[in-house]
């Protein structure tokens, strides 16, 4: 079956601790989530899948930037999210070199606004395998709407993490009804 790994905003103002708003930073180390994102994108690279890493940012000046958003409201004044910016890059210790597609997506949605959906569409993609930061909003929102598009949704779990271990077991546990549960071991066999 055809298949993508999407690893979602594995950037530095996300996960990394000195991210403008990394509130994830904490449970990203102790969970491995890098290294297990790593491993996951070897396996896409050994097996020919698409690797797709997707990352939240703004052009510059903020001219997309949702001002009246709860959550990215404020990214202007704290100076994060913005393209170019040493915050929007990827993690440093992401193996991001091997990804085939990187998408800069201007909302929680790795659908929203960008190139995603015809990206998958022209490879012919069937199943993808789903992982990033935060559990509890891009990963949700990605493992729905590739839920609604028809695509077979796989979680990764071990390469996700939220800002509390709570957070990230209760976005689990609703996921758990659109989507099956994949371990890196398991990977290497689909």
């Amino acid at each position: 079956m055809n298949t993508a790994f999407i690893g979602l905003d594995y950037i530095v103002d996300i996960t990394h601790p000195d991210g403008g708003m990394a509130s994830s930073a904490e449970q990203v180390a102790a969970r491995r989530v890098i290294a297990h994102a790593n491993r996951a994108l070897a396996i896409g690279r050994q097996r020919g899948w698409l690797n797709v890493l997707v990352k939240v940012g703004f052009a510059r000046g903020y001219v997309n930037q949702p001002k009246h958003s709860k959550l990215f409201g404020k990214a202007h004044e704290l100076g994060v999210l913005e393209a170019g910016s040493p915050g929007l890059a990827f993690h440093p210790e992401l193996d991001a070199g091997k990804a085939d597609l990187v998408i800069v997506k201007p909302r929680v949605n790795a659908f929203y606004g960008t190139e995603l959906d015809a990206a998958l569409r022209a490879r012919r993609i069937e199943r993808v395998v789903i992982a990033g930061v935060s559990s509890a909003m891009a990963v949700q929102s990605a493992v729905r709407d590739a839920h609604d598009r028809d695509y077979q949704v796989l979680v990764l779990e071990s390469a996700c993490a939220a800002a509390t271990e709570r957070d990230h077991e209760d976005a689990m546990r609703l996921l758990g009804k659109l989507a099956e549960f994949v371990t890196l071991e398991a990977l290497e066999r689909l």
